[in-house]
């Protein structure tokens, strides 16, 4: 091979009739966790050479998340450095996504969301006419600042791709509207939620550990609030006010629990941990891996996000989710109640997340709302949609 900084194990290749290739590209956690589950389906024919490529941008937590679903990519690549840009980002990923299809020619590429990983990969592909499958195609915020620079990302890849594997009918209106030919679209539902009730069902066989703190937590009745941030357009000012707002929150019911399992972005970490590390009901964690993460995200009592995949799962426990942005490209959740846009506003943040903890009936008419997002069974949709082209 002639790849520079990759990794890679031999294919097992049938003798007695001819295989396609199906490559699936993974660079972050949410990927990982949202591909799984595809993975997984295409494996369990035995017409294709299914193999899993991870770029590595978000490398420890990708890995992590990877292993929680008992997989280990085919093929590793070492694509981030310190300090990387996204355009020294974009360029390596470039270079290397281009000379891994060049060698390895396969019949078919599966990306999935919204990252860089996601927009260099589809668009080498297409530089190679090797069809695109995008998963969870069709989001739109319709802004393009946010979330940065992943609507741009979505918008790149749609371009890129020849097959649409849209989560909802609203994705599906969105990628008619941009002119995608309505056979090139497939209505799945969310991979998201299938890797949820997997994942669901071995935290029940396996109830796995949690740090000792966060275990103390849960051990009482007292509410424990889940909170996630790293969305590089709250960067600098929009986390500061966020952290204001868990600190007055943390002063305002003290026998609340805030579990915020701190992201590894030092954008993100710094300004966390300078602004909430010394407060007690405040627990602040590394990253979980996503086997005990669902345990605790099944746990909690209400959600703090700005993650996109969340928006998806808290509604599919029954947890209400608050979404610290100024816009979504998941308006579904909004319009089914199981989710609120709360921005980065510190009043607003504090506001909503106490009428969540004293009036019941709010809380209630979030938590029983219907979820949007699917039913479990995208990844065997798009499965037997592509075997029917294969």
């Amino acid at each position: 091979m002639k790849i520079a900084h990759l990794q890679i194990k031999p294919a097992n290749f049938a003798s007695n009739h001819i295989m396609k290739k199906i490559f699936l590209f993974v660079g972050t956690r949410p990927e990982a966790i949202k591909m799984a589950p595809v993975f997984k389906e295409l494996k369990k024919s035995d017409k294709a050479d299914v193999r899993l490529i991870a770029t590595g941008q978000h490398k420890e937590m990708l890995a992590q998340a990877l292993a929680d679903f008992h997989l280990q990519p085919d093929i590793n690549m070492q694509v981030m450095s310190a300090g990387q840009t996204l355009a020294g980002l974009s360029a390596r990923l470039f270079e290397q996504a281009d000379n891994l299809l060049k060698e390895e020619k396969p019949d078919v590429v599966l990306v999935q969301g919204d990252t860089t990983t996601v927009q260099v990969v589809s668009l080498c592909a297409f530089y190679h006419r090797i069809p695109v499958g995008h998963i969870e195609a069709g989001l739109r915020s319709h802004n393009m600042q946010a979330p940065f620079p992943e609507e741009l990302n979505r918008r790149v890849t749609a371009l890129a791709s020849t097959w649409h594997f849209a989560p909802t009918e609203l994705s599906r209106q969105n990628l008619l509207n941009e002119g995608v030919p309505d056979n090139a679209i497939l209505v799945t539902g969310n991979t998201v939620i299938d890797a949820l009730l997997w994942m669901r069902n071995e935290v029940i066989r396996e109830n796995p550990p949690l740090p000792p703190a966060i275990e103390q937590a849960l051990a009482t009745d007292h509410p424990v609030i889940l909170v996630t941030g790293h969305r590089r357009e709250n960067f600098g000012a929009g986390f500061r006010q966020i952290c204001q707002a868990l600190l007055e929150i943390a002063g305002k019911y003290p026998d609340a629990k805030l579990v915020y399992p701190v992201h590894l972005n030092p954008n993100v970490r710094n300004d966390v941990m300078r602004l909430l590390g010394n407060t007690p009901n405040i627990l602040l964690e590394d990253p979980l891996s996503y086997k005990p993460f669902i345990r605790l995200m099944n746990a909690c009592h209400l959600i703090l996000t700005d993650s996109g995949g969340i928006q998806e799962e808290g509604p599919s426990l029954g947890k209400p989710v608050l979404i610290m942005r100024d816009v979504t490209e998941r308006p579904e959740g909004i319009e089914a109640g199981v989710n609120k846009l709360v921005g980065t506003d510190t009043a607003r943040i504090i506001d909503e997340v106490s009428a969540l903890l004293s009036d019941k009936a709010a809380y209630a008419r979030m938590a029983m709302a219907q979820n949007p997002y699917g039913d479990g069974k995208a990844s065997e949709r798009i499965a037997q949609f592509l075997q029917s082209r294969l």
